[in-house]
């Protein structure tokens, strides 16, 4: 009976929270992680997308007036605060909140067993330690088999957006994109090689503007037959040229 009588309070006591409060409560509820490079998507309701733009564009404002910045009166920075709230909510973290895209995948039905190139792919991303861009590119190799499912060329690009579109390092972004694409075509190998320019390494600390990250992940067959992994590294050298 009290417990009847408590929910439409609490109700409202949840109603009148902040949208990333409500959005918090609901993941750790759940149990779920919301690290930078996390997928949120699932747990923000109709609308609230909105009221986290809005909330970042409050909190970006005293961020800019404890910078000294006059954004009453400086007309360069007057709808900064605004900008940014929507840079980060729909364009370049937008991987944290909006759900997996869609890729339809068809079967294999010429039982395809030989090796697939796709790259380079372009990616965009942001370091978690500085939020500065990250600009790179991914190529991906496949090793089909009879029982893979088989995607076309472009949902590779939008899988890669979509797990780039989020605060992260580089080395997670490429683990993150190797399960996934794992996941949803079950090949006999896959091979990912990322390379990138950090921005935090040209604006800030060291300043080396030559600096480029490049990491790779090779599962399955690329691990384990030296001559394909060697296939790999040699047309995507060809096509990097």
């Amino acid at each position: 009976m009290l417990k009847t009588a408590l929910a439409p309070a609490l109700e409202n006591e949840i109603a009148a929270m902040k949208a990333s409060d409500r959005v918090r409560l609901r993941l750790l509820k759940a149990g779920q992680t919301f690290r930078a490079n996390d997928n949120t998507w699932g747990f923000v309701e109709d609308g609230e997308l909105d009221e986290l733009r809005l909330e970042v564009e409050e909190r970006m404002k005293e961020v800019l007036r404890a910078l000294v910045i006059d954004i009453e009166n400086d007309h360069n920075t007057a709808d900064t605060a605004r900008r940014v709230a929507k840079m980060f909510i729909s364009e370049v973290f937008s991987g944290r909140y909006q759900a997996a895209p869609s890729v339809t995948a068809f079967s294999n039905v010429s039982r395809l067993n030989e090796l697939m190139i796709v790259g380079p792919v372009k990616v965009r991303s942001a370091c978690s330690h500085h939020l500065c861009p990250i600009m790179g590119k991914v190529w991906i190799g496949v090793l089909p088999n009879a029982a893979s499912d088989l995607i076309g060329l472009s949902k590779y690009a939008r899988l890669c957006d979509w797990i780039m579109s989020r605060p992260q390092i580089q080395e997670e972004a490429v683990v993150m994109l190797a399960d996934e694409l794992e996941h949803r075509i079950k090949p006999d190998g896959l091979a990912i090689i990322m390379e990138a320019d950090h921005s935090c390494m040209h604006w800030r600390g060291v300043k080396d503007e030559r600096s480029v990250l490049t990491n790779s992940i090779m599962r399955g067959a690329f691990l384990e037959d030296a001559a394909l992994r060697g296939e790999f590294l040699s047309l995507r050298n060809r096509g990097k040229d």
